[in-house]
């Protein structure tokens, strides 16, 4: 009997492939039989990257998804795609009185904007395949509000939303989208938002697993929705939380 996990034959592109979550996902991903596309703005963090990924006819293109003559540039140089995973994005801790303009657009502009202009262009250009998967790595920000994190959970909230439009939009064709939310992930990301060692040792043992999750964790429900285990799951937003109802 085949392998209804495997991802052999399928073309994977994986956008922030260069850190985190994404370089999980890239990985797992070629060792489950795919050929990724990795893309991220960092050369040299993709090249190392590219150098642990398993199997041939794996592809590294650099693009800033911010510039519009990046994702040309982009989307010009990609295979047929049988699934797309959107890792791009940024975190922000900021009080509300405290946001400007610019700490507004720089969030949407990456978490959101750079998403949705990506996946119109694909679909213009006929990149993405019948039967396809597309996975949005959201967050569980989205609906567990902390202080803080206003901005971030509004771009999530955004990307949710916008992933269930595109997912009746595509299922004429069989393209199946998914969300996966996380709550803490012990990534660079949430330390570059102001938390330091000593508060994550202390606030993962409020999880009744007891521990933050694992870019890995993340990464293998990656593979599960790109599969065709996953076949009849579309316009999901499947929470990833160690059993935590809070962030």
């Amino acid at each position: 009997m085949d392998n209804p996990f495997s991802l052999q034959g399928k073309t994977i592109l994986v956008t922030g492939a260069s850190s985190g979550i994404g370089r999980a996902i890239s990985i797992a991903c070629s060792r489950m039989g795919a050929k990724v596309v990795l893309t991220g703005r960092n050369k040299e963090r993709l090249n190392s990257i590219f150098d642990s990924l398993s199997g041939n006819g794996c592809q590294m293109l650099v693009a800033d998804l911010t510039s519009d003559e990046d994702v040309r540039a982009l989307v010009g140089q990609l295979p047929l795609l049988d699934g797309v995973v959107y890792c791009a994005g940024i975190g922000q801790r900021l009080p509300c009185k405290m946001v400007m303009s610019q700490d507004v657009d720089e969030v949407m502009n990456i978490n959101f904007k750079s998403n949705v202009l990506l996946q119109a262009a694909l679909l213009k250009a006929k990149k993405i395949q019948k039967s396809s998967s597309i996975v949005f790595i959201a967050s569980r920000a989205a609906s567990s509000p902390s202080i803080g994190n206003a901005i971030y959970s509004a771009s999530k909230g955004a990307l949710i939303s916008y992933a269930r439009c595109l997912a009746l939009e595509l299922a004429p064709r069989l393209i199946r989208v998914n969300c996966i939310c996380p709550a803490m992930v012990a990534t660079d990301l949430i330390l570059k938002g102001g938390l330091t060692m000593e508060d994550l040792g202390a606030a993962q043992l409020q999880y009744p697993l007891k521990r933050y999750g694992t870019p890995e964790d993340v990464a293998y429900l990656a593979v599960y929705l790109l599969s065709d285990a996953s076949a009849w799951m579309t316009g999901s937003c499947v929470d990833l939380t160690g059993g935590a109802n809070e962030l």
